[in-house]
Formats: structure tokens, C-alpha cells, sequence
């Protein structure tokens, strides 16, 4: 996992395979290659839209289809291991392989099939907190859900009311997501990525989400899509001089594997995003 957040994709790859052949029926191999896919999938499909550096809707990629058959196996996997033990860390598993799907369908811009694997993905982590009410990764990713689901458009909101989607609380969410900050093993880096996004995007707090996500790029100075955050952020805040120190770091970054197409165009989509900041904060 530090591999993966530290940006070296392909180190981390190498690791995750070797983890997947020695355990083919345990789902962490598989959670952690769709955790790998999915940050260079972010990262190389991130744009700036309303002064906000973020992966916005885009539409079906063909690459989507091998990160949700990831997804998939999570799911299945952890589902087999439950029928064989009940256990709170399966279905702490089972509720990050649709969380997985939702972000890939959030990405899409499938809204329903979003609200579908949220809703499965809350109910896993209830399951979990049911056997185990200290599991931190389970109360995250409560969290996250309890925060989506109140930050909605009024218009999402009503499609929420007919398809019966279970509602949530955005100040409960928070402190959830906090937890999973504190004491998360899975989803700790992702969990403080997340909320310093959302509390940007929904709750306009950069004050605040700044200081939730200044600690990414203190662990991990490598990780171009968290120092972009950290740049957009100290933009928003008027803090010129600290953005361009983020932003330059990002083109000074050296170059990932050739032999990874989406790292490439990772590479070259921050260097684009960085460039264009650091040219508008002059």
C-alpha cells in the first residue's frame, strides 16, 4: 500500500501479484491491483473544471472493464470466505469491492448503478460493525457513504426517494471517515484523500481540507495527485508562493515506467494540470 499512495505502481504491482498467486482465494491481492489501477486511472483522467482539480464523469473507457472485474473478484471472494465464516473482516472486504465499483460507476457517470453498490457497500460495513463495533475500516466506509448521500443534488435526492436508497448525515460522516483516519488499516491514506476532496467539492472548507490533506504529501512527496491537491487547495486559499511549490514539484517529478500506458499518460496529464496552475497563480 505504501508502494501504491508513494506512486510506484509498477514496484507495488510486482508485490500484489506475488501476494494473489500465494493467496488466490483471499480477496486482499485483488482489492489492493483495483486499488493500484485506480489511482493511475484518476490520476490520468483528472482535469480542472470549476477551479477544481478532480476526476470528473467522463463516459465508459474499454481499461474500466479489467478494474471492475477486479472489483468483482473482491466481491466474490470475500462472499465465499462468508459462507464459510462469518466474519467482520470478510465483509469489511466485501463492502470496499463495492465501493470500488462506485467509484469506477461514479466516474462513468452511471448514477444508478453508483447508488446500488453504495447501498451494498453500506450494508457490508453495517454486517461488519455488527460483529466488530471498533472496526475503524468499516466505520469509514460508513462514513463515506453517510457523506455522499447527504451532499446529493436535490435532483439526485429525489431519485434517492424512489429507488428507496437508505439516507445519511454529512456532519456523522465526517467524524466516521475521521475514525478510519485514526485507526483504519485499508483505507486509511484513501480515507484522508477523500475527505479533503469532499470537504473542498461539497463544503467549499479549504481551510479545513487543507489541513486534512497535509499530511499525504508530507508521507508521500511522490504522489503527484496528492500534491495537486495540496497546490489547488493553497490556490483557493490565496496562497500563491505554497501552490507553485506544489505544482513545481509535480513537473519535477521523474518519470514513471514506460511499460505502463496509463502511467504514462498519468505522467503527462499532472505535468499538463500543473503547468496550467502555475501559469494562472503568476
Amino acid at each position: 500500500m505504501n508502494k501504491i499512495y508513494a506512486g510506484d505502481t509498477q514496484g507495488a504491482l510486482e508485490l500484489i501479484k506475488t501476494l494473489e498467486t500465494s493467496q488466490p482465494d483471499h480477496p486482499l491481492g485483488f482489492l489492493l491491483e483495483a486499488e493500484d489501477d485506480w489511482w493511475q486511472i484518476y490520476c490520468a483522467n483528472s482535469s480542472i473544471k470549476y477551479g477544481m482539480i478532480d476526476a470528473w464523469k467522463r463516459g465508459k473507457k474499454p481499461e474500466d472493464e479489467a478494474y471492475l472485474a477486479l472489483a468483482d473478484k473482491v466481491i466474490v471472494l470475500s462472499q465465499a470466505q462468508l459462507a464459510a465464516s462469518n466474519s467482520a473482516e470478510m465483509h469489511v472486504y466485501a463492502g470496499n469491492g463495492y465501493a470500488l465499483e462506485a467509484r469506477m460507476f461514479a466516474l462513468q457517470g452511471e448514477t444508478r448503478a453508483v447508488a446500488r453498490a453504495g447501498v451494498s457497500a453500506r450494508t457490508e460495513f453495517l454486517l461488519a460493525l455488527e460483529i466488530d463495533p471498533q472496526n475503524a475500516d468499516a466505520t469509514a466506509g460508513l462514513g463515506l457513504y453517510n457523506y455522499y448521500v447527504d451532499s446529493l443534488s436535490s435532483a439526485v435526492k429525489i431519485l434517492r426517494f424512489f429507488m428507496g436508497i437508505p439516507g445519511g448525515d454529512r456532519n456523522e460522516g465526517i467524524r466516521q471517515m475521521q475514525v478510519g483516519i485514526d485507526r483504519g488499516v485499508l483505507n486509511q491514506v484513501a480515507m484522508r484523500f477523500y475527505l479533503a476532496k469532499n470537504l473542498r467539492n461539497f463544503d467549499f472548507q479549504y481551510e479545513r481540507a487543507l489541513a486534512v490533506a497535509e499530511p499525504l504529501t508530507v508521507r508521500y512527496p511522490l504522489n503527484p495527485t496528492f500534491q495537486l491537491l495540496l497546490g489547488n487547495l493553497n490556490a483557493e486559499l490565496g496562497r500563491t508562493e505554497k501552490a507553485t511549490r506544489h505544482f513545481r514539484a509535480v513537473m519535477e517529478m521523474p518519470p514513471q515506467r514506460a511499460s505502463c500506458t496509463t502511467c504514462l499518460r498519468c505522467d503527462a496529464r499532472v505535468r499538463e494540470i500543473a503547468r496550467s496552475f502555475s501559469e494562472a497563480n503568476r
